[in-house]
C-alpha cells in the first residue's frame, strides 16, 4: 500500500517528459459483431508526455472513447502496441495508473459525497487515518470543501461531475482519463468547470487524457489537441498548442485561440473527405 502521507500531496514529479506516459504503435482494434467486424481504430500512432493535457475530438463513432477505453484496459486492441508508463494497459491497470471519469457522474445516492469519494480507497484498503486526509484533500482541490456530508442528489449536476472527479483523484494516480465529463452540462457550468479543471491540471501536475465533441473545450484545455475521424477511427491532425499554460476564457477571443480552433476544424472536414 501506498504511504499515508500521500494522501496530502500537492503537485508531484511527473517524470521526463522525454520519456512517454502513454504510446501507441500501429494501434488496431477490432470489434466482432452480429454483423460482422467493426473497425474501431486503425493504424493509431501517438506518443503522450507526463504532465500533457491532451483532448482527442472528433465526430461520433471516430473512436475517441475506444481509445481511451484501451488505455484503461477497458477495451482489448487487435494489433498493434500500447503502453501505460511503459507497461502493458492492463498491467497498469493493476497497479492503479490512471483515474477515470467517465460521461456520467455515477455516483451512488446512498453514499454521502465523501462516502463515494472514499470507496476506492476502502477497495484499496488504505487505513481510515489516509482515507480521510485523502478526501478532505481531494474535495478542497475540486472546490468541494464543506459538502462531504451531502448526497449527490443535493447537489448540482455540476457539483456531481466535480465529485466524480475528486474520487477519480483519491489514490493520486499520475494519470487522469476524463471521457466528456462535462458534455451534458450548459454553457455557463461548462466554462465555469473548464477553468476549474485547468486550475486542477496546474496544482497536480497529472498527465491528463480528455475526450470532447467541443471545438473551443479542446483548444481552451490543451497542450495538445488529437484530431481524430470517422469510423475507422483515424488520427488526422495532432496540434501542439502554442497558448500559455495560464488561460482566462477570454483567452477564447485571441488570434491564436481562433488559428488553432480554425486547424481542429479542417482537420475534421479533412477526416470527413478521405471515408
Amino acid at each position: 500500500m501506498q504511504r499515508e502521507d500521500e494522501g496530502t500531496k500537492g503537485l508531484k514529479d511527473t517524470g521526463h517528459a522525454d520519456q512517454p506516459v502513454i504510446e501507441a504503435k500501429g494501434l488496431n482494434l477490432v470489434f466482432q459483431t452480429a454483423d460482422g467486424p467493426v473497425q474501431a481504430l486503425k493504424d493509431v500512432n501517438l506518443s503522450i508526455g507526463a504532465g500533457e493535457f491532451v483532448s482527442f475530438i472528433g465526430p461520433s463513432g471516430c473512436g475517441k472513447t475506444t481509445f481511451l477505453r484501451a488505455i484503461a484496459a477497458l477495451e482489448t486492441p487487435t494489433s498493434g502496441s500500447l503502453t501505460v508508463n511503459g507497461m502493458s494497459p492492463d498491467e497498469a491497470r493493476r497497479r492503479r495508473a490512471y483515474g477515470y471519469v467517465f460521461q456520467a457522474a455515477g455516483l451512488y445516492p446512498w453514499r454521502t459525497i465523501a462516502g463515494n469519494i472514499r470507496l476506492p480507497l476502502e477497495i484499496m484498503s488504505f487505513d481510515r487515518k489516509a482515507q480521510d486526509e485523502r478526501v478532505s484533500h481531494v474535495l478542497e482541490l475540486v472546490e468541494l470543501k464543506g459538502f462531504g456530508k451531502k448526497f449527490p442528489w443535493q447537489l448540482s449536476g455540476g457539483m456531481q461531475q466535480r465529485a466524480s472527479i475528486a474520487r477519480a483523484l483519491a489514490f493520486d494516480a499520475d494519470i487522469l482519463l476524463m471521457d466528456e465529463p462535462f458534455g451534458a452540462l450548459d454553457e455557463i457550468v461548462r466554462d465555469r468547470l473548464n477553468e476549474e479543471t485547468l486550475k486542477l491540471w496546474a496544482r497536480t501536475g497529472k498527465t491528463v487524457g480528455f475526450v470532447t465533441h467541443s471545438i473551443p473545450e479542446a483548444v481552451y484545455l490543451s497542450t495538445k489537441i488529437v484530431v481524430m475521424s470517422p469510423r475507422p477511427g483515424r488520427i488526422t491532425d495532432v496540434i501542439d498548442s502554442p497558448l500559455p499554460r495560464e488561460r482566462p476564457l477570454d483567452i477564447r477571443d485571441s488570434r491564436e485561440f481562433i488559428e488553432i480552433a480554425h486547424r481542429v476544424r479542417e482537420g475534421l472536414r479533412a477526416g470527413h473527405h478521405e471515408e
